[in-house]
């Protein structure tokens, strides 16, 4: 219990300031009131005036710009802003502010810049000065569909769409396209033949990876934009290729006799067809013929016939004279005058001969 007959505070000491037991606690209306003469001090008239209200600008000003540091985003440039390590926003190119570190932090990513990944192969500025590029076997061999091996050289060409994915959702960017762009080619690859990885198929191999490989960033929350996959090399492997380009020539060879043959077919069977087509139009025309004459003939047997049965006589004379006639038109003869005034040997001028002398003369 305190004793406050003695006029002793609840600290023990007087109400007058220190005594033997100990200071007395400040009065706080007492330090209100100090505070409020010293502002008096400090601020000339004692009141509110313009240049009081002025200086109290000013000096909010310095500290709104000493908690805000400006800072510059480059044209092809995203800032990505922080605070305690924590992403706030993106900002676009031009000056910004933000707060200083510890507290605030900025990081300038350039999403226009087209970055490029080889994959099967390091050029000469990949392993430094004085080298030269080769070839790395674990990425570009790779399995076909149809069990075979093949060596793929490729490069890929991306660029960023999303600063703050980007940066944090994934450890290794770089790394994480590299590895997921090797393995969407390997797919590609095993779902197609040696052949046609080698020849017809180069462009629809190089579209499908693009395709696969944007899904599986995407998938990742990458923030990443693959602009294109430009294959390289497509061999067979070294330890095989001078076999590989003999089964290559021999294939050449079957194609150029097939070819050979099938223009050899495409000049012979034409020209069969047509004469098998004339030879068959020579025999429609010669049974026509042959029809045409017989019905003519028979007609003209019956037209004699039916003569013959009108007239025996006349009819045997007639046929006897063009009988006579047709035998005797390619023979020499000699007339013989057996009347009762015949002199014998009739003289006979042989005109059909004296005629085939002339036409020879004339020859």
């Amino acid at each position: 219990m305190v004793d406050k007959s003695n006029g002793d505070g609840p600290w023990g000491g007087g109400g007058q300031g220190g005594g033997p037991r100990g200071p007395q606690p400040p009065n706080i209306d007492e330090l209100i009131q100090k505070g409020q003469e010293s502002l008096k001090r400090f601020m000339p008239g004692g009141g509110w005036g313009f240049r009081n209200v002025f200086l109290i600008i000013v000096a909010a000003a310095i500290f709104w710009l000493a908690t805000n540091v400006p800072y510059q985003v480059k044209p092809g440039e995203v800032g990505v802003e922080l605070l305690f390590g924590k992403y706030v926003k993106r900002t676009n190119p031009g000056l910004n502010f933000w707060l200083p570190a510890p507290i605030g932090s900025v990081i300038k990513v350039n999403v226009d810049r087209t970055n490029t990944i080889n994959v099967g192969f390091r050029t000469a500025g990949e392993l430094g000065r004085g080298s030269n590029p080769r070839d790395v076997s674990q990425e570009s061999l790779m399995l076909t569909g149809d069990q075979n091996i093949i060596d793929i050289d490729f490069v890929i060409q991306w660029r960023i769409k999303n600063a703050a994915n980007y940066l944090f959702n994934i450890r290794n960017p770089e790394a994480t396209v590299k590895i997921a762009a090797e393995s969407a080619m390997r797919e590609v690859i095993g779902k197609t033949t040696l052949e046609d990885a080698l020849t017809i198929k180069r462009q629809q191999v190089q579209d499908e990876t693009l395709l696969l490989l944007q899904q599986v960033l995407d998938s990742y929350k990458a923030g990443v934009a693959i602009a294109k996959i430009q294959l390289q090399k497509v061999d067979p492997p070294q330890e095989v290729i001078d076999a590989f380009n003999d089964v290559q020539r021999a294939k050449q060879d079957q194609e150029r006799k097939v070819n050979e043959a099938v223009a050899y077919s495409n000049d012979i069977i034409p020209r069969a067809k047509g004469e098998s087509q004339k030879m068959i139009q020579d025999a429609e025309g010669y049974r026509q013929k042959m029809i045409n004459e017989a019905e003519g003939e028979a007609q003209r047997f019956l037209s004699i016939y039916d003569a013959y049965k009108e007239n025996k006589e006349v009819t045997r004379r007639r046929i006897y004279l063009e009988k006579m006639q047709e035998v005797l038109s390619n023979t020499e003869k000699i007339i013989i005058d057996q009347g009762d005034t015949g002199q014998g040997v009739v003289p006979y001028l042989p005109l059909p001969e004296l005629k085939k002398r002339t036409i020879g003369a004339t020859q």
